[in-house]
């Protein structure tokens, strides 16, 4: 992702992992979209209703494809992203969940 030109901030690379809800907030602080494997992230978005400049999900992505299907959901979804949508890619379909919200961050 950083090849493509994307500022990339790992949570593995933190001395601790402050929790989801604590990624989520910084995210959103900062404008990046998070990108996952993990469907927690969703869930706090869609149950909670937690705030967040998007969300890009893998789903039984091979290791080698991730990063690629990142950045060409970064690209193509970017307005989307940026409103709070999350997108889910799998290998054979793409879901885009708009944000609910109505307040623009």
């Amino acid at each position: 992702m950083q090849d493509a030109g994307h500022e990339v901030e790992a949570v593995a690379d933190w001395p601790a992992d402050p929790g989801d809800q604590e990624i989520i907030n910084r995210a959103r602080e900062a404008l990046q979209v998070i990108v996952t494997l993990d469907k927690d992230f969703g869930e706090l978005a869609v149950v909670r209703q937690m705030p967040h400049h998007g969300i890009v999900r893998l789903v039984a992505l091979r290791a080698e494809r991730q990063a690629v299907a990142a950045v060409e959901a970064l690209a193509k979804y970017s307005a989307e992203l940026a409103s709070g949508a999350i997108v889910t890619i799998e290998p054979s379909r793409v879901r885009v969940r708009p944000s609910e919200r109505i307040d623009k961050l």
